[in-house]
């Protein structure tokens, strides 16, 4: 997998099914290493609130989870951590934290800005990706290709990471990369809970598709312009999901 500089594999590894309460939290499988036990749990819990099984409002009690997860109360801490940083979650002093559902603004502003962010890399990957890094997306694109007809939102979700942290890297400028990625990780629930929507996968390699052609070709502008519709797609797709609930 690319990464550009400063990139982390924070989402890279399997994704763990849900577990019910007083089972073993498990790694997910092949996957060891890739996320640590707080990144697994940050994932599990955002999926819960974003599918509405953690209502706003709700507490997280640190104990609670750490016996649901068969885990320690240091992981769940971190996850919690992380989750406040993304916005999912209320961290109050000395009163726990509880589940805080971004509002459709603040999902607005945030898929505005990934969009603008996400455009700016894929317009100077067209620019200054090199041959190799050019002919890495295209075995990624492929990938996904192949896994948009296997119907695993999940698979499809890891491979998806991968082709956008390609991009990334091809802008060949780490600092945009980093702020791209940073923002990423605040939508990425909400990215990924939109490819459980009926032919989302498929929809989401054409559109991807259009900005590999752009980058391949050395169009700047056409790059940018397909990945900004892409993200806007997304964000229209993830309210269809959120509508479905």
């Amino acid at each position: 997998m690319i990464f550009g500089p400063g990139m982390s594999h924070e989402s890279a590894g399997e994704f763990s099914s849900a577990n019910e309460p007083g089972t073993a939290f498990t790694r997910g499988a092949g996957a060891p290493g890739k996320r640590t036990l707080a990144e697994e749990l940050r994932l599990q819990l955002a999926d819960d609130i974003v599918r509405g099984a953690l209502e706003p409002g709700s507490s997280l009690d640190e104990s609670d989870i750490a016996r649901r997860f068969n885990v320690s109360r240091t992981p769940v801490r971190e996850a919690l951590r992380q989750l406040a940083a993304s916005g999912l979650v209320d961290s109050r002093p000395h009163r726990g934290a509880v589940v805080a559902r971004p509002t459709i603004d603040q999902l607005n502003a945030m898929f505005e800005a990934m969009a603008e962010l996400e455009a700016l890399c894929a317009g100077l990957a067209a620019e200054r990706m090199p041959v190799m890094q050019r002919r890495e997306l295209e075995v990624l694109h492929e990938r996904l290709r192949i896994l948009s007809y296997e119907g695993n939102p999940q698979l499809f979700h890891e491979a998806n990471e991968a082709f956008h942290n390609a991009i990334y890297a091809g802008s060949q400028n780490g600092y945009v990369a980093d702020m791209t990625l940073a923002t990423r990780v605040r939508v990425q629930p909400f990215r990924r809970a939109q490819f459980r929507n009926l032919g989302r996968l498929a929809k989401s390699y054409v559109e991807h598709d259009k900005v590999v052609v752009a980058i391949m070709r050395g169009d700047k502008a056409g790059a940018a312009n397909a990945m900004r519709d892409h993200i806007e797609t997304v964000r229209e797709e993830y309210e269809v999901y959120a509508v479905s609930l």
